[in-house]
């Protein structure tokens, strides 16, 4: 009976400790996703991708198809989008409404192979702005910045965020 419970006993502790690894071979300096984790397509494919499965409002549906813009983010818009210059990327695009009457953005970035992801993401949450916009703004809490391998995105919005993010982390697949 002894050898029994002892087995038993073994067994149970074998099983949480292999239960209980980390998963290290599947991570890295980059908040957990590696490379080969990275989403497939241009970061219009995947703007679209979000806003085609996001479970927003009927209202807001229709402001993705007529009330909104993409926007290339580049050297000379970087920190108005991302919050400060110098930000090192390969390709990031912002949609943004096409007039300022709404506080609403969502930038979608795809940095460089060799890129400290956790860095990045860290720099873009302390310095944005969600206030920029002339007479309204989002409420800081409302931010989002998060990555999928090496796609970043940043969401400023006080209705539609959760939703926005949501499918965008179901992209993950």
């Amino acid at each position: 009976m002894k050898k029994l419970l002892l087995i038993l006993l073994s067994l149970t502790l074998i099983f949480n400790f292999v239960a209980c690894q980390s998963k290290s071979a599947n991570t890295d300096k980059n908040g957990g996703n590696n490379q080969s984790e990275n989403l497939e397509g241009s970061l219009e494919d995947i703007l679209n991708k979000i806003y085609e499965t996001a479970e927003v409002d009927e209202y807001f549906k229709e402001y993705i198809k007529t009330g909104l813009m993409l926007t290339e983010i580049n050297e000379e818009n970087c920190a108005y989008h991302l919050g400060k210059e110098g930000i090192e990327f390969e390709e990031a695009i912002a949609s943004v409404p096409i007039m300022s009457t709404s506080a609403y953005e969502l930038d979608l970035v795809r940095v460089k192979e060799s890129a400290d992801i956790e860095k990045i993401k860290s720099e873009i949450k302390e310095n944005v702005n969600p206030q920029k916009w002339v007479c309204v703004g989002v409420d800081p809490d409302n931010v989002i910045v998060d990555n999928i391998g090496d796609v970043i995105i940043i969401i400023m919005s006080d209705d539609q965020g959760k939703a926005l993010h949501e499918a965008f982390l179901a992209l993950k697949g």
